[in-house]
């Protein structure tokens, strides 16, 4: 998988992740931590299309020991993929306090939408890398 997206900062809103509406950019949730951060998950989401066309439509092919690089104003950050788990709406908001860790080591999380049905995603795919090296 190879994205070249950029990467605008977002918020929550009524309290979920949304990515930015064009989905060919990838939204960085500006609460958490910055890539590079020695600290806390660096949480990356983009759309899924299901007609193609979104950053992270592939994010469910990386598998564990892949390299994800986040170029930065700092230079390139290399992460190395440790899990990739498809969960369940419910699952998700289950595990978002883990998730969405800033206390814990430093890591890279990535998150998209899976599983399109014909009107909506019943899941999301969740990648979580730590830093290369």
């Amino acid at each position: 998988m190879d994205v070249a997206a950029p990467v605008l900062p977002i918020g929550l809103e009524d309290g979920a992740l949304t990515p930015p509406a064009d989905p060919q950019q990838v939204g960085w949730w500006s609460e958490g931590a910055r890539p590079g951060a020695s600290v806390g998950s660096a949480v990356l989401t983009g759309h899924t299309v299901h007609t193609g066309g979104g950053a992270f439509d592939d994010l469910e092919t990386v598998v564990p020991g892949d390299d994800v690089v986040v170029r930065t104003d700092r230079g390139p950050i290399t992460y190395e993929v440790d899990s990739v788990r498809v969960l369940g709406r419910g699952e998700l908001a289950r595990d978002s306090a883990e998730i969405f860790e800033q206390h814990g080591a430093a890591r890279l999380v990535l998150i998209t939408c899976e599983d399109w049905d014909g009107t909506a995603y019943l899941s999301n795919v969740v990648v979580i890398a730590t830093p290369a090296g």
